[in-house]
């Protein structure tokens, strides 16, 4: 297949970019759109760099988070039409599509006219970020040879996922360690920068933020973390929710989160989950509060409750257990009544603390596991703009003086990552926690899925290609491993 794509025609009057218009000219069409014979190629770096946070910062959010993950990660239950919630996977080609044309405006970033090594590096940053999302959710992909159609490479090789993450050259955490270093050391600036405001250092943290979670992704295949030490230490990751990987929606169109105007049949899909509500309840946790609703007949009955519909049900199951879906949660107003109640999220500081404590509990890090996991508790707290009750921590299901710390701290970090794109995926996929149960109703014989299908452009257009790489991986099938999880 064909991985090098022209760039859009972009205005060069600078305006936040209309995210749900930009994503849909991403993932429609987009070979025939990405060309314009009759338009300058020579747009300015600030403009494309706009375009690809803010697409990949939606994406991630509703189309993958929202919309996908949080029936993965059982945050969210289909009542009747989402099939994903039984885990009929398919391609998910959509997003495949999306990040490969946002790859290819990042190559033109890194090469038009008026680009700098800050460009480059913070180019690079989010190459790394879109090329863990390829990895994470298919396995081995298109790395290397992605983006050389114009050199003449129409069908390229599939890279293994241990090169793409550790090649002492090319991998995701060398190009990171590579930013980090550019970005700690130039005098070149930015423009267009819709997360951080231009800010080269917020940057540089975000990178090093992302080492740490690609650290623990593949931790399973380490032996070294001294690395991950180093940047415990360095003063040079994420230091509060200021410091926050995330694009905010606003209140005016066409910039507000997509559920917010979506049908009210396409919000009434998402129902809270048994899963969640069992947790939230035996933490005593308010943040249900803002995450969910309470339930249209509890309302009535003048009795707000939060009620949680068991994932994997099909619209039959659910009918003949005579369910009363007016008695289930739907998700909170910060998703629906108010346009900007949320962000478009890469990663928020909450995770990376969380992730620490992983590090420490774990012992492949020095440091005080439960202050770094209290911090990340409070920090999701802060994020919600919710106080944590006083006595939270004290709570035997929560504090880590008893029990599973890890699952615990893994469980914490679970709720945190809601609508997080596949994050909680990825997590779950790794340690197994929490522990989730297949529906009843699933669709992959009781297993729980780990990753989407190869897109079928793939075997037409690069077959070959794709044979090895299936076969490498034992398979082209939702139940084939990763190499970082196995």
């Amino acid at each position: 297949m064909n991985y090098n794509f022209n760039i859009n025609t972009i205005n060069k009057t600078f305006l936040l970019i209309a995210v749900c218009v930009l994503l849909a000219s991403c993932t429609r069409n987009f070979e025939e759109i990405n060309r314009n014979p009759n338009s300058s190629e020579n747009i300015d770096p600030q403009y494309l760099l706009s375009n690809v946070v803010s697409v990949a910062a939606n994406a991630n959010t509703y189309d993958q988070g929202f919309r996908l993950a949080n029936y993965l990660a059982q945050f969210a239950a289909s009542v009747e039409f989402e099939r994903i919630d039984r885990y009929e996977m398919g391609t998910n080609s959509e997003y495949w599509n999306t990040i490969y044309a946002l790859l290819t405006d990042i190559k033109s970033i890194q090469t038009v006219e008026g680009t700098n090594e800050a460009y480059i590096a913070v180019g690079n940053i989010m190459q790394c970020y879109l090329f863990s999302q390829l990895t994470d959710i298919w396995g081995d992909i298109p790395y290397t040879q992605a983006l050389l159609a114009k050199e003449g490479i129409t069908a390229p090789v599939y890279d293994t996922q241990e090169d793409i993450y550790t090649n002492p050259t090319s991998g995701i955490l060398a190009t990171l360690r590579e930013a980090n270093n550019t970005l700690e050391n130039t005098t070149a600036s930015i423009n267009g920068d819709v997360m951080f405001g231009n800010s080269l250092e917020q940057w540089q943290r975000f990178a090093n933020s992302l080492l740490v979670r690609y650290t623990l992704r593949i931790s399973k295949r380490l032996s070294d973390f001294s690395e991950l030490q180093e940047l415990a230490d360095s003063g040079l990751l994420m230091e509060s929710n200021a410091d926050n990987a995330v694009v905010p929606y606003l209140s005016a169109a066409p910039n507000q989160f997509p559920m917010s105007q979506a049908s009210q049949g396409l919000y009434q899909e998402h129902r809270m989950t048994k899963t969640v509500e069992t947790i939230l309840t035996d933490w005593n946790d308010p943040r249900v509060e803002v995450l969910y609703k309470p339930t249209g007949k509890s309302l009535i009955d003048n009795n707000p409750e939060y009620k949680g519909l068991l994932n994997g049900q099909s619209r039959e199951t659910i009918s003949a257990e005579g369910i009363d879906l007016n008695d289930i949660s739907l998700f909170g107003s910060i998703y629906r009544d108010v346009a900007n109640g949320v962000d478009g999220q890469f990663m928020i500081y909450s995770e990376l603390l969380f992730a620490l404590a992983e590090a420490v509990q774990r012992g492949y890090i020095s440091g005080d596991a439960n202050q770094l996991y209290t911090n990340a508790i409070q920090a999701h707290f802060d994020y919600l703009e919710l106080e944590m009750p006083s006595d939270y921590m004290n709570q035997d299901l929560v504090t880590l003086d008893s029990g599973d710390e890890v699952e615990k701290i893994m469980t914490q970090k679970w709720l945190s990552l809601i609508s997080n794109g596949h994050e909680a995926w990825f997590n779950l996929r790794r340690t197994g926690f929490p522990s989730l149960q297949p529906g009843p109703d699933n669709l992959n014989n009781g297993k729980f899925p780990v990753r989407y299908l190869y897109p079928e452009s793939e075997q037409a257009t690069n077959s070959v290609n794709y044979q090895e790489a299936s076969q490498r991986m034992g398979g082209d099938n939702i139940n084939s491993k990763n190499w970082w999880e196995e």
